[in-house]
């Protein structure tokens, strides 16, 4: 029965696999009037007006003399209005810049939010353009695991089956966990399409994106103590020490410059994963004795 589930979740994981690459692959067009990308950018054509631009993993350009009448809005991207272009609505970057040539204007409001302050673009600032934002990146991922280790510890004092808890379920079913968690962020994407079709919903889409941040980050706790509970085995060590021990060894490789990227992403992964599993599970684990302390 266990392999049976093992590989109903390899199928189940291939099959978001191929269908998020179809995506990706895939523009919308509704109307002739609102374009969305997901997996690259959106380019509103010369003298062009459309209602809405939307690009998830891409930047939206619009260009001469074209019009946006609504809002564009770029994931992962930047918002580039060329000569003359104008958006009447607001401009919205997530992780990105918004670039203004002149004669090109937005009617409503503009805002940014990102934590790159344009430091890897521009050709002469290369090497130390690089050590820059791996500086800023390092200062703020050791504060977040500093933050992280506070919550945790407190988490273990106020509520000490928590953790453990899902520690324990991601032990058991690794697959399943994965499978959650990438659920959880293909339910995300077409969550944010949504809200960003509806525009009633673009308020919402910060709060969304901030509740499932606070999930990722509550469920990577139990991620570290996992860690920390399969390289400390010893029942010499307590709950708090194995949760330290797991959380500074994923510390230090996020730290690994080009590596430590990859990693951030399966640790949230499985942050997502093993508390929609935990909370959304038929059954709840129980906690094995040996490793506890």
């Amino acid at each position: 029965m266990k392999w049976q589930k093992l590989i109903l979740a390899f199928i189940a994981t291939i099959c978001l696999i191929f269908a998020g690459n179809a995506l990706a692959q895939t523009d919308i067009n509704i109307n002739n009037t609102n374009l969305i990308r997901f997996g690259g950018s959106v380019i509103v054509p010369e003298n062009q007006v459309v209602e809405n631009a939307l690009a998830f993993g891409g930047s939206v350009t619009v260009s001469p003399n074209a019009k946006v009448l609504d809002t564009a809005i770029a994931f992962g991207g930047d918002i580039i209005l060329q000569k003359g272009a104008r958006v009447e609505g607001d401009a919205y970057s997530f992780g990105g810049k918004i670039v203004q040539e002149p004669g090109a204007s937005v009617g409503g409001e503009r805002a940014t939010f990102s934590d790159r302050h344009g430091m890897m673009y521009g050709s002469n600032r290369g090497r130390s353009s690089f050590f820059a934002y791996y500086f800023f990146s390092a200062i703020f991922r050791i504060s977040s695991a500093v933050v992280a280790a506070i919550l945790g510890l407190i988490i273990l004092h106020t509520s000490p089956q928590f953790l453990p808890n899902l520690a324990t379920k991601l032990r058991q079913h690794p697959s399943l966990t994965a499978l959650w968690g990438i659920g959880a962020i293909v339910s995300f994407v077409f969550a944010s399409v949504f809200l960003a079709i509806t525009l009633i919903g673009i308020p919402l889409i910060p709060l969304l994106s901030l509740t499932a941040v606070i999930t990722a980050l509550v469920g990577s706790l139990g991620v570290a103590l996992f860690v920390g509970q399969c390289l400390v085995s010893n029942g010499n060590w307590s709950l708090q020490q194995q949760f330290l021990v797991g959380l500074a060894i994923l510390t230090v490789l996020t730290l690994i410059p080009f590596f430590g990227g990859l990693v951030v992403f399966p640790i949230n992964l499985f942050g997502l994963g093993v508390i929609l599993l935990w909370q959304f599970g038929r059954e709840k684990p129980q906690i094995a004795t040996e490793g506890g302390g």
